[in-house]
């Protein structure tokens, strides 16, 4: 529209620049002469041509611009006609889904006004079944106070009867009741345990036995004291010295008590460190072989000895551990080890005892199909801290467990360690194997020497803690105290009795005493009738 306009206004323009023009020709026309007029004409002439050529290429190109808004227009048209065209699509498709939406929601109304009739009708049902269970509930108490009323008139009659209270008779029911549950769940759990015996002992024993049988050691008695055998009394002298100053020099230099007495030809040493007392033994044996006894050589002696015990400690653990077959072990854990062949426990070598409880972890550990070397390893640790005297206030089997933690051994071996005497929670399957074989090694007989007194009083207390029961007669400890025979009189324990008994007598036992391996109670209950024909 704006080029139109444009095209007019420039038509207009030359209109009236024409006719300015013309008024301007004419009044040259009137000043000048007639070959003005002339020139004016021709002059005019060209301009109306060039005013005509002016306005037809205007033309044109108003009519160029025309067509080519027209085009656009009718482009611009169609475009709104589509739009249009789904604009009123949408609006008939919202207006068919708002018509649904209201039959739908007619329908709704109609079953609502259904519900609420129908529930109307219910509340009126509801009302009525209230009204009818109150008159119920209060038949139902006049009844109860009825039964209640009998009730009490019998239990006043059967008081009279039996002479005896209520309350006494609940005791009695209750009474008699326990005594029942006490013989089924005795003989339960005599069932529960005859079966897992017969399912669990058998292989438990078969393991155990296997590991025993294949696995054999010498065990070596230790004392407190070593005799030292000399050729003559006359080396006993120079053993003593001047006024004893080489004997004060070797105990001094040693830490061990030289007892030189009537006994002939031979010298005690007496100490409870095996290693200090195997130096004493081994630097008097060299002092005496020199012939040289003298403090100072007593002291060169004995340093150069104490060396040679040292490396022959560490050349006793790398065998010992070449030996089992283990590896990676720390340099400070083999020399405790190899000062385990100098250290003993309850009268048992515990270098001999630890290789034992290596091997039986081992094996035991293969028939349950678990690692033999962790096994093993942890077998031969377990007693370390009986070696180690630098914290004696400690168990040693916690002591033993800080040691391998320091050294960089495994949890697990640390957590064997640690528990083999239950001092802390076992949380790995190799714990109670090392606690087993630890027991199957010191209750061998004959592994472990026990003195007489201990030993007779173990058996006095086994057999007293079972004569304390009500209805035992007699009481046997056998098997050197790993079994103890029960005789019970047969009119006051019952067999459902004899069975509480022993597990009684079992639990009192873990309870207050401390034993090697395993004790078998058994309890004997027999009932003779005698009679003579004469």
């Amino acid at each position: 529209m704006e080029i139109i306009t444009n095209i007019i206004v420039g038509i207009v323009s030359l209109a009236i620049g024409i006719l300015i023009g013309r008024f301007l020709l004419k009044t040259l026309l009137k000043q000048q002469e007639i070959t003005a007029q002339e020139k004016a004409k021709l002059i005019l002439s060209e301009a109306e041509t060039k005013a005509e050529n002016l306005k037809n290429q205007k033309l044109l190109e108003a009519k160029e611009k025309l067509g080519e808004l027209k085009v656009q227009q009718e482009a611009e048209i169609a475009k709104k006609q589509v739009e249009l065209s789904a604009l009123e699509n949408r609006i008939k498709q919202k207006e068919a889904t708002l018509n649904q939406k209201i039959e739908e929601f007619k329908k709704q109304q109609q079953e609502f006004a259904k519900t609420q009739q129908i529930v109307a009708k219910q509340q009126e049902e509801y009302t009525k079944g209230q009204e009818i269970l109150k008159q119920k509930l209060e038949k139902l108490e006049i009844k109860q106070k009825e039964v209640e009323q009998i009730q009490k008139e019998r239990l006043e009659t059967l008081e009279k009867v039996a002479n005896l209270t209520a309350e006494e008779a609940k005791k009695q029911l209750i009474e008699q009741i326990k005594q029942d549950a006490q013989a089924k769940a005795s003989a339960y759990v005599k069932g529960v345990m005859d079966e897992a015996k017969i399912t669990a002992n058998k292989e438990a024993r078969k393991i155990v036995i296997q590991t025993i049988q294949r696995n054999a050691t010498e065990h070596a008695i230790e004392n407190c004291v070593s005799v030292f055998h000399i050729d003559s009394d006359e080396v006993k002298g120079r053993i003593i010295g001047r006024e004893g100053r080489n004997i004060r020099a070797l105990e001094a230099a040693t830490g061990v008590e030289i007892i030189v007495d009537d006994t002939p030809e031979a010298i005690i040493l007496s100490a409870f460190d095996p290693v200090r007392r195997e130096i004493a033994r081994i630097a008097l044996q060299r002092l005496v072989a020199d012939g040289r006894i003298h403090p100072a050589r007593i002291e060169e002696v004995v340093a150069k000895t104490t060396k040679d015990i040292e490396e022959e400690i560490a050349e006793i653990g790398q065998r010992t551990v070449l030996d089992l077959g283990i590896t990676g072990l720390h340099p400070e854990l083999i020399k405790i080890v190899g000062r385990m062949r100098y250290r003993s426990s309850y009268g048992q070598n515990l270098l001999q005892h630890s290789r034992e409880v290596a091997n039986l972890c081992a094996i035991m550990a293969s028939e349950l199909r678990l690692n033999p070397k962790k096994a093993k390893r942890a077998g031969l640790l377990h007693d370390i801290g009986k070696v180690i005297t630098d914290e004696p206030e400690l168990p040693h089997a916690i002591l033993g467990m800080r040691v391998a933690e320091k050294f960089g051994e495994a949890a697990d071996i640390c957590n064997a360690i640690g528990a083999h005497h239950d001092e802390i929670e076992m949380t790995t399957l190799l714990s109670p194997i090392v606690q087993a074989c630890d027991a199957i090694s010191g209750a061998r007989p004959g592994a472990r020497r026990e003195v007489i007194e201990s030993y007779i009083k173990r058996l006095k207390d086994l057999e007293a803690i079972a004569m304390s029961y009500p209805g035992v007669s007699k009481t046997y400890a056998i098997q050197a105290g790993r079994e103890l025979r029960v005789m019970v009189e047969a009119d006051k324990v019952s067999d459902q009795q004899a069975d509480i008994l022993s597990h009684d007598i079992s639990t009192r036992i873990q309870d207050e005493m401390q034993y090697p391996g395993q004790i078998k109670i058994t309890v004997i209950r027999e009932k003779r009738s005698v009679a003579y024909a004469k």
